[in-house]
């Protein structure tokens, strides 16, 4: 079995300071000046001066020349004994700093540099040097149309060789919003690099996906890229076709066009979102963060045509997998996302705006929009949104609806408690948050991601917890909330398996993922020759390393069979989530999240008027 070198971040420099000494410069002691005042005595010596004087300056020569010598030769010794001493001492320092710290990291740690590593092996097109999967190389590099959308690149999904926009954005979008938030936590432990080039892998080809260059708007975007028979190169045919072609990624070698969507707020919405907050990661790089803000305000303006406060909600009709259940959380999400991109007030006056909220208020009380996943962002836009309360003080006329998405969170956060019976578990802890359907991991991650971030808000300003109804609780309820439920994945569970590849002793070893289960034998498959090796029951030749899975059944029952993709498949908005938990939860120097980063674009709020006087009553 093949299996892929996962590297560690190192260390730095490590600094000794010198402890200070006594001067050498002392003043003399009292002793030493009355010395120099005594005369000599025996003042009626015969000896003649001269023979005295001669004798004294022989004696004094010699003494003087043996004193130095005896000095140096203990200075020499002295300071050689010092230097060697430094010398190891420095020496066990740094083995101690370079090895031992990042061969004994936490669980956390180690999980986050393996789960940043299954992205390499979801890379589409022209791969880097740099990618380091052995079993993976060049695919699909005709995709898309000549004459209009180059579409090479990007990441899979899951398992095959599809590429969605929809959640491939809303995986981006999770990931820049970890790095924004402890791009420190990433740079000490060696990754931030990495994670900068994942996120811009994606939104490269984002911007391919429609007309980023338009001046002022655009007319579609391209949903989907999918397909591995030529017979259904046009990306379109039933899904069932696509899951029956078993064939690796580099083995397709016919052009598959995108399909293309004129009506779709919700992927434009969320695309705006992977955008716009990329933007704000690569802020350092001018030109490329105006690029993508550009292009991110083509696709909100796009996904807001005709909509406004008045828009309806209903779901696009875009993708027969990935599709969108409504629009309000994709318009809050983005417009959230672009106001901190850009600091343009009307994007925070669209998003607070009663009226609009007055629509969106009748499903919040729903407990699946306490859920945050690929589908469903209103979780995380409320979390996003109170942030701005948190931290910025921004009163009327914003602080009515600030103060109704910070409360919105703060039942979020209970409703994750155990105390609390909005959500099942199974036996061995797992919260059911999809209510005992299958595929149950990726929504942990994410609410496991929003309890630690909201509880290090909640650290930041200094307060010791927050309320639900009457009762208090400290923040610590919600990291004990998080860890449990990663422990949960990475082998705290009744079945003793890490659900992420690579990690522990017992892990998934028939993962859903054609690439990892076809050997690279320079051997072409074919979409039903492949299906042998899916049928297979032996593991995966290859190892997908840092892949989270799709997780247990309710009953914490899980099953390593590779056709089974309700239990085996991994999938990109997955592992983006469980590197955002695993980023937030990691352990070490500096802890807590960068409070300002998120507000580089957003300029100082000018006084706000003050609120109209309530209406006279005689």
């Amino acid at each position: 079995m093949k299996r892929d070198d996962i590297r560690h971040g190192g260390g730095g420099p490590l600094e000794i300071e010198a402890e200070d000494g006594a001067g050498a410069g002392a003043p003399p002691s009292d002793k030493v000046k009355q010395g120099w005042l005594l005369k000599p005595e025996n003042k009626d010596d015969e000896r003649s001066i001269d023979e005295k004087k001669k004798r004294t300056m022989f004696l004094s020569m010699r003494k003087i020349c043996c004193a130095k010598y005896s000095v140096t030769v203990r200075s020499v010794v002295v300071v050689g004994i010092l230097v060697a001493l430094i010398t190891l001492i420095v020496k066990l320092a740094q083995r101690s700093h370079h090895h031992v710290h990042p061969s004994v990291p936490d669980n956390y740690t180690t999980a986050l540099h393996q789960a940043l590593f299954f992205f390499n092996a979801q890379r589409s097109g022209k791969l880097p040097k740099y990618n380091s999967v052995s079993w993976r190389g060049d695919s699909c590099l005709s995709d898309g149309n000549s004459n209009t959308k180059n579409l090479i690149g990007g990441y899979y999904d899951g398992g095959d060789a599809s590429k969605f926009s929809f959640p491939a954005s809303f995986a981006i979008t999770m990931l820049s919003w970890s790095v924004i938030e402890y791009s420190a936590k990433y740079a000490a432990l060696g990754e931030l690099d990495r994670v900068k080039g994942i996120i811009k892998w994606g939104t490269d080809y984002l911007l391919n996906t429609f007309n980023s260059s338009a001046a002022d708007s655009i007319f579609n975007v391209v949903a989907d890229v999918r397909g591995g028979d030529d017979t259904d190169s046009s990306g379109g045919g039933d899904q069932e076709k696509t899951r029956n072609c078993w064939i690796r990624p580099e083995d397709i070698d016919h052009p598959r066009t995108g399909q293309e969507c004129y009506n779709c707020p919700a992927l434009a919405a969320e695309m705006a979102s992977a955008l716009a907050s990329a933007s704000i990661v690569f802020k350092d790089n001018t030109n490329y963060s105006k690029k993508l803000v550009h292009g991110a305000d083509l696709l909100f303006k796009f996904a807001n045509k005709g909509q406004g406060a008045k828009y309806t909600g209903s779901a696009d009709a875009t993708s027969p997998i990935y599709n969108s259940t409504g629009f309000w959380d994709e318009f809050l999400w983005g417009g959230s996302w672009l106001y901190l991109a850009t600091g343009n007030l009307s994007y925070l006056q669209l998003v607070t705006n009663p009226d609009l909220g007055a629509q969106g208020k009748v499903l919040w009380t729903d407990p699946k929009n306490r859920v945050l996943s690929w589908d469903n962002k209103q979780a995380g836009a409320f979390l996003l949104l109170s942030r701005l309360r948190l931290f910025l003080n921004y009163g009327y006329p914003y602080e009515e609806m600030l103060r109704t998405f910070h409360s919105q969170v703060d039942e979020t956060m209970c409703s994750y408690l155990p105390v609390f019976t909005s959500f099942n578990r199974t036996k061995g802890g797992l919260i059911q948050l999809n209510n005992g359907r299958p595929r149950p991991l990726q929504y942990v991650v994410y609410a496991a991601f929003l309890a630690q971030l909201y509880s290090d808000y909640v650290d930041a300003i200094s307060a010791p917890g927050w309320h639900c109804g009457s009762n208090f609780y400290p923040t610590e309820e919600l990291r004990r909330f998080a860890r449990t439920q990663i422990d949960y994945i990475i082998g705290k569970n009744p079945r003793g398996i890490s659900y992420i590849v690579g990690f522990g002793e017992r892990f998934p070893q028939q993962v859903h993922h054609r690439g990892a289960s076809i050997p690279k034998n320079k051997i072409k498959y074919g979409c039903k020759g492949g299906l042998k090796w899916r049928d297979s029951k032996k593991p995966n030749p290859n190892i997908i390393v840092g892949a989270m899975v799709a997780g247990p059944d309710e009953h914490d029952n899980f099953q390593d069979v590779r056709s089974n993709y309700n239990y085996t498949e991994p999938t990109l908005a997955g592992n983006a989530g469980l590197v955002a938990a695993l980023v937030a939860l990691s352990t070490g120097n500096p802890a807590g999240v960068d409070k300002n980063s998120m507000f580089y674009a957003v300029p100082p709020l000018p006084s706000p008027p003050p609120p109209p006087p309530s209406p006279w009553i005689p």
